[in-house]
């Protein structure tokens, strides 16, 4: 199965793609998308939307984990990130990839046990998970999370299957 794991922003969108085999993660390609701070706000949005789309007709991911916001210290920044989590959304949905949201501390209390757990834990814990044989490590925060973002949705499905069967 191909996951699309997504962490919303308007400066900065974190993705990557993993391809899973039962208990193996196979980060195919990550990234970010950086959009352009002298444009504006629907400037940036388009931004989105258009990389987004190339991202998917690229790597057809069966389906998405997306970041949920959840809470937010900067007031000025959750109106446009809710914009681009609409963007976001609307492409996948175009695309007809089923997607389920994710808390911040959902992602933590999947990925490394603890659902207070610092950047640096999660993506310590979710670079061991990751097959060695994948691609170098991407440096950026927001694509280290969008990689735990998939591997959680990818633990979720895997739950929710075992969840069915168990209940057949």
């Amino acid at each position: 199965m191909r996951i699309l794991g997504i962490d919303p922003g308007i400066a900065i969108v974190g993705y990557s793609v993993i391809d899973v085999t039962g208990d193996n993660y196979c980060l195919v390609s990550s990234g970010s998308i950086q959009t352009d701070k002298n444009k504006s706000d629907a400037g940036r949005l388009y931004e989105i939307a258009k990389d987004l789309e190339q991202i998917v007709e690229t790597f057809s991911p069966d389906t998405a984990g997306v970041e949920k916001l959840y809470f937010f210290k900067n007031q000025k920044t959750i109106i446009p990130v809710a914009q681009a989590r609409g963007v976001i959304m609307m492409i996948l949905e175009k695309h007809n990839i089923s997607c389920e949201e994710y808390t911040p501390i959902v992602v933590k209390q999947t990925i490394t046990g603890y659902g207070r757990a610092t950047k640096e834990e999660v993506a310590s814990a979710v670079e061991k998970m990751i097959d060695k044989n994948s691609k170098n490590w991407p440096k950026l925060d927001d694509t280290v999370d969008s990689i735990a973002i998939a591997v959680c949705h990818a633990r979720n499905l895997e739950c929710n299957i075992v969840s069915s069967c168990a209940s057949a």
